[in-house]
């Protein structure tokens, strides 16, 4: 990595939801700490913040109908998260006892989902789960302070069991019908696999398991193997190369963001490569520039490729920061 530090002058000089991050993940700072109440209040109080919170009062909301739909209630969910909200923030505690009684009884967290007759679903809204949606919302519940509770730790459990030696596929609840994406039965899905590798790195319990293992393997073999295949249609060439957040879809830096939470494999040449790719896509000054926008969050500063985006900057500092603690860049 070359020798850059990151620009905390200018990351503290963005708008007030970025700053809790900035101070507790660049900075250090303590829970405690005057700074950090004061940043927290300032992530609680924002507008834009608000205004996801409020449009989340209604989940579960609209179905899902396709799973890189940036304007989905459960991407907004994750975002909040990933900004510090926590499940007893103000708004938030209603949202979460939603989603935990949706629960499916054999663990998954449900979301609403419509599956056209022409995918092997009824055309219908109802609550199910497929593994590139139920991880996200097990993730983001447990980065919201929820890792020991039990529901997530059976949702957790139920995830674990879906796994094969070659990671995890593309597996749906009978809710889901016939569906099945578009790729050999007996691939991982590549999306699948971030998901749940990301889930299971947030909750301590899961972090170092044989399932956590065996999906974080699959990735890096999947980035070895990125030349010869494309296990359901996930590609990793120049478009999952581009910058780009919220970290929604299967690209460069939500795949190396969560493989550096996990302390084990960090020094693996793969991640390495990875985390290198990401290093140089930095400006002279240590900052990121969106390289792609999702266009349902084009009123946020990452959502444009103008200038530099403060949250993209703080997100790839803190994924090559926790890489290096392990001294392997």
């Amino acid at each position: 990595m070359r020798e850059l530090e990151p620009p905390y002058d200018w990351l503290l000089a963005g708008p007030p939801w970025l700053r809790y991050r900035v101070v507790t993940q660049l900075l250090g700072q303590p829970p405690a700490s005057s700074e950090t109440g004061a940043a927290r209040e300032a992530l609680l109080s924002d507008p834009q913040v608000a205004t996801l919170v409020n449009e989340l009062a209604a989940w579960p909301g609209e179905a899902l109908t396709r799973h890189n739909d940036a304007k989905h209630p459960l991407h907004k969910l994750v975002f909040l998260a990933e900004l510090g909200l926590r499940a007893s923030d103000p708004g938030m505690a209603q949202v979460v006892e939603r989603i935990l009684a949706q629960q499916a009884a054999e663990g998954a967290l449900r979301v609403v989902l419509n599956i056209p007759p022409r995918f092997g679903g009824s055309g219908e809204d109802r609550l199910g789960w497929m593994l590139c949606d139920s991880p996200a919302l097990l993730y983001a519940l447990a980065t919201m302070g929820l890792g020991e509770d039990q529901r997530l730790q059976a949702a957790a459990t139920h995830l674990a069991s879906l796994l094969r030696p070659n990671g995890w596929p593309c597996a749906v609840s009978l809710e889901c019908g016939r569906f099945r994406g578009p790729g050999r039965k007996d691939d991982p899905c590549p999306y699948a696999n971030l998901l749940a590798v990301r889930a299971l790195a947030a909750l301590p319990g899961w972090r170092d398991s044989p399932a956590c293992r065996t999906g974080a393997e699959t990735l890096l073999a999947l980035w070895r193997q990125r030349r010869e295949r494309r296990p359901y249609l996930f590609a990793m060439g120049s478009d999952f190369a581009k910058l780009k957040a919220p970290l929604i879809w299967y690209d460069l830096l939500p795949v190396v963001d969560a493989l550096s939470r996990l302390p084990w494999i960090r020094g693996d040449p793969r991640l390495g490569e990875m985390l290198a790719l990401l290093s140089a896509k930095a400006d002279g000054e240590g900052r990121f520039t969106a390289e792609s926008v999702w266009l349902a969050w084009k009123e946020w500063e990452f959502g444009q490729k103008k200038g530099p985006s403060r949250w993209l900057t703080l997100t790839a500092w803190g994924t090559l920061r926790r890489a290096a603690a392990a001294g392997e860049m």
